[in-house]
């Protein structure tokens, strides 16, 4: 029943995050000739230069990057990804379309669209999902390197398409606008999965400790540290299993839990601020 649930909760924040990123795209960044980077911006480009619906071309670009990113982001991803492309498609293209768009000043288009994709694709990812496109790549990246924030790995893989934009375009004002889009995006997404330098602390106590912290090293690449723990009614020795994650890690590590053992007893806090492997430097400067 509790599986159930988490897939509705995954379903139901996937189509808000897709539907919150192509109001974004459709209201804001379109109107203002800005291709900001990824295969939004590549199907933005090519809808200018041909009239070829954006949801279609963007969906026809994706599914070599799904073949891709099956083999190395696994399944559960992948179907997420798979349900925002379709989404994406239909919202854009027959849904969005009834409704008029934003034609003021350039740079609020760039700014507020750039809040908006941001949020949206935030939410898509704290259910460990993805829009499609780069951030199949860009998850990838994640996963080989997880201390490498999304948002910032986000804006080193758009600079080729915002180069090309300035050809398509005619206009390299829409290059400097699409800068300014996808840093503004960046910083919301950051914002959204990260909270700054917050995250999770999480005390596990479980039966099967050792199979917990394999399986989250496993899925996340991160490390776990196990404590001594006696119980007080029992005298018991116990492992406690501890865990410092970033916010959009905790829902992977408490589906972890629940499937290798539901009686678990799980702590979670929230940390004001986590240093070290994985997360900010111990000698980054404020």
């Amino acid at each position: 029943m509790h599986r159930i649930r988490e897939i509705f909760l995954d379903i139901v924040v996937v189509l808000l995050g897709t539907f919150v990123y192509a109001a974004g795209l459709y209201f804001f960044i379109e109107p203002a000739s800005i291709a900001p980077g990824g295969v939004s911006g590549i199907a933005l480009m090519v809808n200018y230069l041909t009239h070829a619906p954006i949801g279609v071309v963007s969906a026809c670009i994706n599914i070599p990057l799904i073949r891709i990113g099956y083999r190395f982001v696994g399944r559960e991803f992948i179907w997420k990804t798979l349900l925002s492309i379709a989404a994406f498609t239909v919202i854009y293209d027959y849904v969005l379309c009834w409704f008029p768009v934003y034609q003021g000043e350039r740079l609020l288009s760039c700014i507020f669209g750039g809040v908006i994709w941001g949020l949206g694709i935030g939410l898509v990812f704290l259910r460990s999902g993805s829009t499609g496109g780069t951030d199949i790549i860009i998850k990838m990246i994640n996963r080989k390197f997880p201390h490498m924030p999304m948002g910032r790995v986000t804006l080193a893989t758009d600079g080729v398409i915002i180069l090309a934009s300035v050809f398509v375009y005619h206009s390299i004002e829409s290059a400097l606008y699409a800068i300014i889009t996808i840093f503004v995006c960046s910083q919301v997404m950051d914002m959204i999965l990260y909270g700054g330098d917050k995250g999770k602390l999480v005390y596990i106590i479980s039966k099967r400790p050792r199979e917990i912290a394999d399986a989250v090293m496993a899925a996340l690449d991160r490390g776990t540290t196990f404590l001594k723990g006696e119980g007080g009614f029992t005298g018991e020795e116990k492992r406690v299993l501890m865990c410092a994650l970033r916010r959009n890690e905790y829902h992977t590590v408490k589906t972890i839990v629940q499937n290798i053992d539901p009686d678990a007893f799980m702590i979670v806090s929230d940390s004001a601020e986590v240093r070290g492997e994985g997360f900010k430097a111990m000698a980054e400067q404020e």
